[in-house]
C-alpha cells in the first residue's frame, strides 16, 4: 500500500490537512486501503498549529515513503536541518516529493527546486524567486509537477494537488468521486490560474453573482445584457447599473474577461484547434479571439499555446 507522509513544523497552517483528507476520502470512496497516511515532525509528539491546537506526530525516522508532502507555515522561518536532510533523502527514495503553499521554501532550502518549475502561494512567490533565483517560478499556477517534485499554491490548492496525485495513481473516475465526497464545486487542473476573474469581480448581491455564474457556465451563448438581466430578475437598465456599481466593470468587459480566461485554459491544457477554442469560449471565430488577446495580452493565441508547451519541457 502506498504510504503518504506529511511533514509539519510548529506553526503549520491547518489547511494542510485538507490535502491529506483527499487521500483519506480516496480510501473511503473506493472501499479499499489505497493509501497509508502518516503525520511526521522533526521529533514527533504534539506539534502546535498556527491556530494553537496541536496534532500528534511521529518522528521523522528514515526516508522511504511513497509520497512525502511538506506543509506550509503562515510565518516563514529557517527550516531545521533534520527536516532538510529528510527531504533531500526523500527525493532519492520517494516516488513523489511535494509541498503545499509555503512548504515550497523548505524544498527550496533543500535545493530540490533548483532548475525546476515550481509554484507557491501568490503572496510569497516573488520572495521565493528572489531568495532562490535558480527556480523557475510559475506564480499563477494552482500546482506544478516537474519530475518527482510537486508544488502547490496556497491554502485550498493543496486539495487540487492531492486530487492530481490520486488521478495519477487511480484515474479520473475515482478522482471525480473523491471531489464529489469533498463537496468541491469543481476540480481545478494544475495549470489553472490562482487568480480567477470570476472571483476578483466580487459582486455584492446574489442577483449579480447569479448572473456571473450563469455567464461562466454558458460562454458559448451570446450573453447579452438582456439575457443576463433576465437571469438576475432585473430590467436591462437596472442590471447594467447594478453590475457596474458592484463590479466596477461593464457587463461586456466582464464577460470578455471570463471568455479570455476560459480560452487561456483551453489553449494551455488542451490540443483543441484554436478555431474550436474560439467557438467554445464564445468568441465566434479565430480572428475575434486573436484581436481580443492582442488587445489585452499583447500576444496572439498561438504564442500563449507555445509558451505553455515550452514551460512543460
Amino acid at each position: 500500500m502506498p504510504s503518504v507522509a506529511i511533514v509539519l513544523q510548529p506553526g503549520f497552517q491547518m489547511m494542510c490537512f485538507a490535502a491529506i483528507s483527499a487521500f483519506e476520502i480516496a480510501n473511503f470512496a473506493s472501499r479499499e486501503a489505497l493509501y497509508e497516511l502518516t503525520i511526521l515532525s522533526e521529533n514527533g509528539g504534539p506539534v502546535a498549529s498556527s491556530l494553537g491546537p496541536t496534532v500528534d506526530t511521529q518522528p521523522l525516522g528514515e526516508a522511504g515513503y511513497d509520497t512525502v508532502i511538506v506543509g506550509g507555515l503562515l510565518t516563514l522561518r529557517a527550516t531545521p536541518k533534520p527536516i532538510i536532510d529528510f527531504m533531500i533523502e526523500s527525493e532519492k527514495t520517494s516516488r513523489r516529493v511535494a509541498s503545499i503553499c509555503t512548504g515550497a521554501f523548505v524544498l527550496a532550502e533543500a535545493g530540490l527546486l533548483d532548475g525546476r518549475r515550481a509554484t507557491t502561494h501568490w503572496f510569497y512567490a516573488r520572495d521565493l524567486q528572489s531568495r532562490f533565483p535558480k527556480i523557475r517560478i510559475d506564480e499563477d499556477r494552482i500546482f506544478v509537477v516537474d519530475g518527482v517534485i510537486w508544488t502547490s499554491a496556497g491554502m485550498t490548492a493543496g486539495i487540487d494537488l492531492a486530487l492530481g496525485m490520486i488521478e495519477n495513481d487511480h484515474g479520473p473516475e475515482l478522482t471525480r468521486l473523491v471531489a464529489q465526497n469533498l463537496v468541491l464545486y469543481h476540480r481545478r487542473a494544475g495549470g489553472q490560474l490562482q487568480h480567477s476573474n470570476l472571483l476578483m469581480l466580487e459582486p455584492k448581491s446574489d442577483r449579480i453573482q447569479k448572473a456571473l455564474t450563469y455567464a461562466a457556465q454558458n460562454l458559448r451563448s451570446k450573453l447579452t445584457v438582456e439575457e443576463l438581466a433576465q437571469v438576475a430578475n432585473l430590467s436591462p437598465r437596472q442590471f447594467s447599473r447594478a453590475f457596474r456599481a458592484e463590479t466596477g466593470q461593464t457587463p461586456a468587459r466582464a464577460i470578455e474577461n471570463l471568455r479570455l480566461e476560459a480560452a487561456r485554459l483551453m489553449l494551455e491544457q488542451s490540443r483543441h484547434p484554436i478555431d474550436t477554442v474560439a467557438v467554445e469560449t464564445g468568441f465566434s471565430g479565430r480572428e475575434r479571439l486573436r484581436r481580443a488577446y492582442l488587445r489585452t495580452d499583447g500576444r496572439p493565441p498561438q504564442a500563449i499555446r507555445r509558451a505553455a508547451r515550452a514551460s512543460e519541457q
